[in-house]
């Protein structure tokens, strides 16, 4: 990740940095707005001929993007980045969509060379606002704290491996501000009640919400990104949860969940992770 390049960080490069860093921000929010304009100029950063996809539902090589794009933008979908960060080669974006009724979306790009070459996405329909009336897509959008973008990175992960997938409930509160918690998953509330019953095993059988692999975390500043997979009621299931950290503690959260289709399903052999 770009904090802990290895060379002084004079104000003139960390300047370079950040403007490198809004530049591909940018590229990847110019090339999803033109799934709703067909404007086929943004497409020109995806480097087709190396592009990997991993949305299981999406053909792979059949139809140019902005072929693609552009008969997309036929059927009057909306298309709005809330959040968008940068890690390194990685753009991470929280996306609001209409295609036909409204979604939520995490977007995730891998840049090589200047181009972006690989892509993860994770789509859920969206929903009324949870019991604390908070949507899946408002709440603070500021990015700050870059200095601490490793140990933010650090915490999350430490999080997820032990309450999430070590099912050691009884740590939550060594990771979350419980007093200023902010949630946006639609099911759950600021209080952290709910979530800690769902994450708990009903004697033997496994909890409704149950991670089981930790596949990725990326982070800038104060925003860190995981993906996850594991089971919801049982169904096989995508986690993509958004954490916003304050002094080194979560203190709000953004998720999408999608189920991940059966293998013979799949438009493309590259994986949903």
């Amino acid at each position: 990740m770009w904090a802990i390049v290895e060379r002084p960080l004079c104000s003139a490069y960390l300047l370079e940095i950040a403007d490198t860093v809004t530049a591909k921000v940018e590229q990847i929010r110019q090339l999803l707005k033109s799934i709703e304009t067909g404007d086929p100029k943004p497409v020109l950063v995806v480097n087709e001929a190396k592009y990997i996809q991993h949305n299981p539902q999406t053909h792979e090589g059949s139809e140019g993007l902005a072929t693609l794009f552009a008969r997309l933008a036929k059927t009057q979908p909306r298309v709005e980045m809330i959040r968008g960060f940068a890690d390194g080669d990685y753009v991470f974006a929280h996306m609001s969509y209409d295609f036909s009724s409204p979604k939520v979306c995490f977007e995730v790009f891998r840049f090589e060379d200047g181009f972006a070459v690989e892509h993860w996405d994770n789509l859920q329909e969206q929903a009324a606002p949870n019991h604390s009336n908070r949507t899946m897509l408002d709440g603070e959008q500021t990015l700050d704290d870059l200095p601490a973008t490793e140990a933010n990175l650090a915490r999350v992960r430490a999080f997820v491996e032990a309450v999430l997938l070590d099912k050691q409930i009884d740590r939550i509160e060594e990771f979350v501000d419980v007093s200023g918690f902010a949630e946006h998953n639609p099911r759950l509330s600021d209080d952290l009640t709910q979530l800690k019953t769902e994450l708990v095993p009903v004697g033997a059988s496994q909890p409704k919400i149950d991670y089981r692999v930790l596949h990725r975390v990326l982070a800038q500043g104060n925003f860190v990104l995981s993906m996850s997979e594991g089971y919801v009621e049982g169904a096989l299931s995508a986690f993509y949860d958004l954490y916003r950290l304050q002094g080194g503690l979560i203190v709000e959260h953004w998720d999408t969940t999608e189920q991940i289709a059966p293998t013979s399903q799949w438009k493309n052999n590259n994986g949903k992770f």
